[in-house]
């Protein structure tokens, strides 16, 4: 998604310069007209209207594009992130409202077949509910994992705990979430950055790092909430342009840190694990809230 941002910017980049070339090259026409026909020269007066025509109607695309609305990229990848996260709660709630109440019925049913059938069917009676009652636990999952709605009412460090633990139950990496200050207060869009981060560094070390342990700190700073995510595992080398390289998952964590006017550092060797390092400062407000008070002399 980042790389394809990057690219639809370049091309409007591009556009921009070519319409100003032509509106140049228009206007450069006008004048020679212009003065070839101040000059007595043998020149159609048609030939000076028809060009300034031209370069009026390409003056007045212009100036209606420049007055069209305009994202900067900064704002553009925040539309881009913001109509993600609103996508993963429609699914989400699809997932848990019409899937969900389906596969409920669907297991309602199975277990009154179940309790009326005969005794040589009532094996495959239970796979079918066993099956229905997987199924139904997995959707319950992905939503969750769609929309974490326990950052509102948990809050992100008890969010946090229950991710890993339903994450890593049957894996082999020991984990821990290591919060010595109490997190209320965190603001929405912050404890969401911060939980999609987490979410993804979880999801790579799972796929690639074949790690066995795992550090994620939380740390509430006076300049701002800090989030560290650190493995064992194989490591790898970070690329300078993760969304261009096809880090996808690196790119969409630098992209939300940025978002909310953080920084997001990976430091990684092959061999040598991870540690990834992001800090979200406080607003302005929050930010004399966090500082400490002033000793009056």
């Amino acid at each position: 998604m980042y790389a394809s941002l990057k690219s639809l910017i370049a091309r409007s980049v591009s556009r921009s310069h070519a319409r100003r070339l032509i509106l140049a090259l228009c206007l450069c026409s006008v004048l020679v007209s212009l003065w070839v026909y101040l000059q007595d020269a043998p020149q159609p007066l048609l030939i000076l209207l028809l060009n300034l025509a031209t370069f009026s109607g390409v003056a007045l695309h212009q100036w209606r594009s420049r007055k069209a609305i305009k994202f900067q990229p900064q704002e553009l990848a925040e539309r881009l992130l913001q109509v993600q996260e609103n996508e993963r709660h429609r699914l989400s709630r699809e997932l848990h409202d019409d899937i969900g109440q389906l596969l409920t019925a669907a297991k309602l049913q199975g277990e009154w077949l179940q309790r009326r059938l005969p005794q040589d069917l009532q094996n495959h009676c239970s796979v079918l509910c066993n099956t229905l009652n997987e199924t139904l636990a997995k959707v319950r999952d992905v939503s969750a994992i769609l929309n974490p709605r326990q950052l509102t009412s948990l809050g992100l460090e008890a969010s946090l705990r229950a991710h890993l633990l339903k994450t890593l139950e049957n894996t082999q990496v020991c984990w821990s979430l290591e919060c010595q200050q109490r997190l209320t207060g965190i603001p929405e869009e912050m404890a969401v950055a911060a939980f999609r981060i987490t979410q993804e560094a979880v999801t790579n070390i799972l796929r690639h790092a074949q790690a066995h342990n795992l550090l994620v700190r939380l740390q509430r700073l006076p300049e701002g909430l800090s989030l560290v995510i650190c493995d064992d595992g194989l490591g790898f080398s970070p690329a300078t342009d993760p969304g261009r390289e096809g880090q996808r998952g690196m790119a969409g964590m630098t992209e939300r840190a940025d978002q909310l006017g953080g920084t997001l550092t990976v430091s990684s060797q092959p061999g040598k694990g991870t540690r990834i390092n992001a800090l979200f400062p406080w607003a302005p407000r929050a930010l004399k809230r966090a500082s400490p008070p002033k000793v009056l002399e």
